[in-house]
């Protein structure tokens, strides 16, 4: 790697240690501050928090190299995600950050459903904290993946103590990201976050550009018709089921708890700030990372080039196309995307095994200052357990946030919803959502239905989970409406 490159990659790592740092003096001294920043992020830091732990090397790798196989039919995941994070910030974002603070100034997700239902308190902060552990284990293990693709494609060729150019990578990744979230806490991670999406986003709308102006627009729509002739159609071989599970995407964004919680996060009176600022910049992500996919495969096809792996499209371009200064740029991006989405994962994992399971089981009257110990504590088992995960070189990033999306949007999604506009809503159906939505996404993927279905194409985990939780919530609710139920606020 050149000089230049690593110039780049230096000040960036710098720049988040010592946003890291910063955090550290402004927010770390109890749990509020801790875990929510005081609840007092800017609307523009809540609005690029929410959209970089969102996106994650996803946007960067696995959208863009679905795209590169399989053409524009893949645009409809993105479309299906736009819709999702829509309806989330009108529907949800307002009212969970007014009800979080009304119910006993709840700190975690597990903790506002179990002061919404005090009836089943326990099984549901319980039941919630074993999912978001479970599934964030999964769902960090795919940003790891993506720092060891990253190492291996550009920065490392050779071992590294005895760890292979992969494994050094995921190692890496995870240290740099423990080093700024176990001292900061989720000041820092917002604050990275803000700073890295920043980041993502200019590089989304340059390198295709740069690409297209370079190949020239004409050449690069005839090298992909030649490609396939349907390369660049919205419904080339898209069946009906395919559509679906494609669009379903977006309903995994009511039950992400590293994105809801930073609706809980936003100063008073900032929601709606923070939602237009997220969309826009959504919006324009979305379709810088359609472009690097779609141009990145003309520009392979035109020059000759070989790629390997189809996630590995942006580094690619990134190594090739560009000065090595800006190279660490466009690098450094891709390393905020991931880094981003990991250290929210692993803020929101160890702040419900403190909060839901040390201070619940362990010591209930634990210090502020104790239990920010055992937060970082728990930051670092989470991570131990990702990058076990994330060992196997074979692993794909698409898949594995495929499986942990779904697993939240199915466990979480109804519960969520329905806890927050249904007054009706009882403890009972609350712990039967999160076990059925959980159960049937895990069953799903163990018998193989999401790649295929009764001898057909497969259907994605996410809708009959959801499905399945929304049902089970309403039934027993209804079956159980004579216990005391907290009026939604």
């Amino acid at each position: 790697m050149q000089t230049p490159t690593l110039i780049a990659l230096a000040l960036y790592f710098i720049l988040m240690l010592g946003i890291g740092l910063y955090a550290w003096k402004r927010s770390t001294e109890d749990s509020e501050g801790y875990l929510l920043g005081g609840r007092n992020l800017p609307p523009a830091v809540a609005a690029l928090s929410a959209g970089a732990s969102d996106m994650s090397g996803w946007l960067l790798l696995g959208l863009p190299g679905a795209l590169y196989l399989s053409g524009l039919v893949e645009a409809w995941i993105g479309i299906g995600l736009f819709v999702g994070a829509v309806v989330n910030w009108i529907v949800v974002a307002p009212r969970l950050r007014r009800q979080t603070v009304e119910y006993g100034n709840a700190l975690t997700i597990p903790q506002f459903l179990a002061n919404r239902f005090p009836d089943k308190a326990v099984a549901l902060r319980v039941t919630s904290a074993i999912i978001i552990v479970v599934f964030f284990a999964v769902y960090s293990a795919a940003g790891l993946v993506g720092g060891g693709l990253l190492f291996e494609s550009t920065f490392i060729d050779a071992p590294v103590m005895g760890f292979s150019p992969y494994m050094a990578g995921v190692l890496l990744t995870a240290l740099v990201v423990l080093a700024y979230t176990m001292v900061g806490g989720f000041l820092a991670v917002s604050l990275t976050d803000f700073v890295q999406g920043c980041i993502m986003v200019v590089a989304l709308v340059v390198m295709p550009l740069v690409v297209l102006f370079g190949d020239g627009w004409g050449a690069t729509g005839d090298a992909l018709r030649a490609v396939d002739p349907d390369f660049l159609s919205w419904f080339g071989g898209l069946t009906t089921i395919g559509f679906l599970s494609a669009v379903a995407w977006g309903l995994g964004y009511f039950g992400q708890p590293h994105i809801i919680v930073r609706f809980m996060a936003i100063r008073d009176g900032g929601v709606k700030a923070a939602r237009n600022i997220g969309l826009i910049w959504m919006f324009v992500a979305l379709l810088g990372a359609l472009g690097v996919g779609l141009a990145g495969r003309a520009h392979v096809e035109m020059n000759g080039l070989t790629l390997e792996n189809s996630e590995t499209i942006f580094i690619l371009l990134a190594n090739t196309l560009f000065h090595p200064f800006v190279t660490g740029f466009l690098l450094a991006a891709l390393l905020a995307a991931i880094m981003s989405t990991i250290s929210s994962q692993l803020l929101v994992s160890s702040s419900s095994l403190t909060e839901d399971f040390y201070r619940l089981f362990l010591k209930k009257d634990a210090s502020e200052r104790e239990a920010v110990t055992v937060g970082r504590i728990s930051t670092a088992l989470v991570a131990v357990a990702a990058i076990v995960i994330a060992s196997d070189p074979e692993s794909g990033v698409l898949a594995l946030v495929a499986n942990a999306w779904a697993g939240f949007g199915a466990a979480f999604g109804p519960l969520i919803i329905l806890s927050l506009t249904w007054k009706r809503m009882t403890g009972a159906g609350a712990v039967a959502g999160l076990v059925v939505g959980a159960g049937v996404v895990m069953a799903w993927i163990a018998l193989g239905w999401n790649s295929e279905f009764l001898g057909g194409p497969g259907i994605y985990e996410i809708i009959p989970g959801f499905a399945a939780s929304w049902l089970a919530i309403w039934l027993m609710s209804k079956a159980t409406t004579k216990e005391s139920a907290v009026a939604v606020a």
